[in-house]
């Protein structure tokens, strides 16, 4: 597995090394040696499917408070999505800042998100499916999200709305709710 630093502070893109052959190829998604080598979170305590119909769909941002807070290895499986991460960490060098990436199922990339980051993500095909490895058991009470358009993170999102849920487009805005963030 490659690791390739991102703009925002601990978050890292990680790459694929394939072996290939003249059946195809064969390569490591997750190694917790390695990923505890780079000073990540190797922790797994659940993973998640999400399937996506419509081309378009938005789907965040979403976090989950201390102390239930949540590191995520986010892939696409089968079609496309732009996927964005914004740093919540007032003591981060990169705090409220957001970057966006592009990941397929053609390009195998995934992404570190650490705790403190709120995540999101708009499908760039229709029928699209992402894998979340996560590191902390989903707790209800500890849910939290901002609003996918809050100007206060400016994100630039590639494409239209199509399909987004009641709850996505209630949560506050960011300014609003800054008391409940992560501690981390």
């Amino acid at each position: 597995m490659n690791f390739a630093a991102t703009q925002l502070d601990d978050a890292w893109l990680i790459e694929i090394e394939p072996r290939e052959d003249q059946r195809g190829f064969f390569a490591r998604t997750w190694c917790r040696q390695e990923l505890a080598a780079q000073g990540l979170d190797a922790e797994i305590a659940q993973e998640s499917l999400s399937y996506n119909r419509y081309r378009g769909t938005l789907r965040g941002l979403h976090l989950q408070r201390s102390p239930d807070e949540e590191t995520k290895i986010v892939r696409c499986t089968r079609g496309g999505i732009f996927d964005v991460i914004v740093d919540l960490r007032p003591q981060s060098p990169t705090y409220l800042r957001w970057q966006g990436f592009e990941l397929t199922a053609k390009n195998r990339k995934a992404l570190y998100v650490p705790k403190g980051f709120a995540h999101g993500f708009q499908t760039l095909s229709d029928e699209a499916e992402i894998a979340y490895q996560i590191s902390a058991f989903y707790a209800p009470d500890s849910a939290a999200g901002y609003r996918y358009d809050d100007p206060e993170f400016g994100i630039a999102w590639p494409l239209s709305v199509t399909a987004i849920s009641e709850r996505d487009l209630e949560w506050p805005p960011f300014k609003s709710n800054a008391t409940s963030l992560p501690v981390s």
